[in-house]
């Protein structure tokens, strides 16, 4: 077993106290792996940074080697003397777990910072691969590199205008949300971004009809056959030795071929929708595309709105809260209360003639909490009225839709009962050897096998239950070797490995 200091942990410089000195070490690496230079020198390294070949870049590209980004080789290309030769001297170069590790975070750097775009150019250049694949369907023998190289690209620009389109419809999304930042930015570029949609969606329209019709075509001239002839070559350079590695080279090329009708179903289910109702991925990014360009005229309407001074309900707020800290007095500020919410006197509501006495002996400036009160019927509040018009709604007789109810519940409850019995085992008996059973039957004992397969735990054999309700008991025990069996009622057949049942009916006095 690998001790700790030994194991591979390529992203601890990450979370490390000198994290941008390891990320700036790593990148250099990376931009010279780039350049097919394997190797470097600390003061190759130092000469990149643009700083000194000091003991802090010594002693972190010790803990990159620790961590197991970097390997450190011996360094005895530039020995001139014993002393050259004693001296530690390395070349740096990255490992598989570092390289990997840096393409990791490229990407997920590149996928968080990606805005994305519509790419109406990929979609001439996929109907132009299409074009180009179906004339070599057509050939007697086509070639496999050039078929190969053709799905290749065309797997590459269609998976790139797959994710820039996701992309750019989230930052449309974030965009709209976010309008209320820059209002003037956003109303500025609103008229180019919805003609740069609108052409698009039009540009969309045109060669997805193209690339569905080409995909209908090649599948016609066999598509698998080029599939094919790119797994193999594929396979090819998995297992260099066919001759030597045949099952490997048949793994290899059938797991190659799996691959590529996956991606092809992906191009497929992108442009071409199916009969059953489900529309092409083409379609729906048409209709999200729409949809934006409503959401986007809705937002710079709202916009328009909000600078043109038009109000809302927020703004009234505001306004009636800097009224009321302007008011002079306590009298001001009920003025305007009951000014702003409407708390006039109900005088207009109809009120009895001993609530009009009360009136007439209290002043008008009288406060409404030493007013006499005013009682209203709870109808009024409900209906507007005080009495109800009309004659009153005749009582139902629901009698006759009681009885029908009771006899259904009844007859459900006898066949329940006579599905118990019948289902009653009297003993342990053998899964193949239960009875044709009824569907109600049936389904009672469906219910009754997934209460004792819930209640198995893991690695037992034999478990023993009872039905939520309490009315059976079930006993379930595989039989070891037993193989499969079928159980035929009206609704299907029932499959599965042969146990021993024994159900028993806990209603029944015994």
């Amino acid at each position: 077993m690998a001790s700790p200091s030994e194991e591979h942990q390529p992203f601890a410089h990450l979370s490390a106290p000198n994290a941008a000195l390891y990320r700036e070490i790593l990148r250099v690496f990376a931009r010279a792996k780039e350049r097919f230079i394997v190797h470097l020198r600390p003061e190759d390294v130092a000469a990149e940074l643009r700083r000194d070949n000091d003991d802090a870049l010594a002693q972190a590209l010790e803990k990159l080697r620790e961590w197991g980004n970097l390997r450190a080789d011996a360094d005895t290309g530039r020995v001139t003397s014993v002393e050259d030769f004693h001296r530690k001297r390395f070349l740096f170069q990255l490992t598989p777990a570092g390289q990997a590790a840096e393409q990791a975070i490229d990407f997920y750097e590149e996928a968080i910072g990606r805005r994305g775009v519509l790419q109406s150019v990929a979609l001439g250049d996929i109907a132009e691969q299409l074009q180009a694949l179906t004339l070599l369907a057509q050939e007697q023998d086509p070639d496999p590199a050039r078929v190969h190289l053709l799905l290749l690209s065309l797997a590459e620009r269609f998976s790139s205008l797959a994710d820039n389109a996701q992309a750019f419809m989230a930052s449309l999304r974030r965009a709209i949300d976010f309008s209320d930042g820059d209002v003037a930015g956003f109303v500025a570029y609103k008229e180019r971004l919805i003609e740069y949609i609108n052409r698009f969606i039009a540009d969309l329209a045109n060669s997805g009809a193209r690339i569905a019709t080409l995909l209908a075509r090649l599948e016609t001239c066999g598509h698998e056959e080029l599939l094919r002839l790119a797994a193999r070559r594929e396979a090819a350079d998995a297992v260099p030795d066919r001759a030597e590695a045949a099952d490997a080279y048949g793994r290899a090329e059938e797991a190659a071929y799996s691959s590529w009708l996956n991606r092809w179903r992906g191009l497929r289910d992108w442009f071409v929708s199916t009969d059953v109702g489900r529309p092409s991925q083409a379609r729906l990014l048409r209709q999200a595309a729409i949809t934006a360009i409503k959401q986007l005229i809705d937002a710079v309407g709202l916009l328009n709105e909000r600078r043109s001074g038009r109000s809302d309900r927020s703004a009234d707020f505001r306004a009636l809260a800097r009224w009321f800290a302007e008011a002079p007095d306590e009298a001001a500020m009920h003025r305007l209360w009951r000014a702003a919410f409407g708390l006039t006197p109900a005088r207009h509501l109809t009120v009895t003639t001993a609530t009009l006495e009360e009136w007439r002996e209290v002043g008008a400036g009288t406060s409404w909490q030493d007013a006499p009160p005013i009682r209203i019927s709870p109808r009024l509040r409900r209906t507007g009225s005080y009495e109800r018009r009309g004659k009153p709604n005749k009582v139902a007789d629901r009698s006759q839709a009681r009885r029908l109810l009771m006899e259904q519940a009844e007859r459900e409850a006898a066949e329940t009962a006579a599905a118990r019995a019948r289902l009653r085992t009297d003993g342990p008996v053998l899964l193949s050897e239960l009875n044709v059973l009824d569907p109600r039957a049936f389904r009672l004992f469906l219910g009754l096998l997934g209460d004792a397969l819930a209640a198995r735990r893991p690695g037992e054999t034999e478990v023993k239950t009872v039905t939520g309700d309490g009315s059976m008991g079930v006993r379930l025990t595989l039989v070891p070797d037993g193989g499969e069996v079928a159980i035929h009622t009206e609704d299907g057949v029932l499959t599965g490995p042969e146990h021993v049942v024994e159900i028993s009916d806990l209603m029944v006095v015994r």
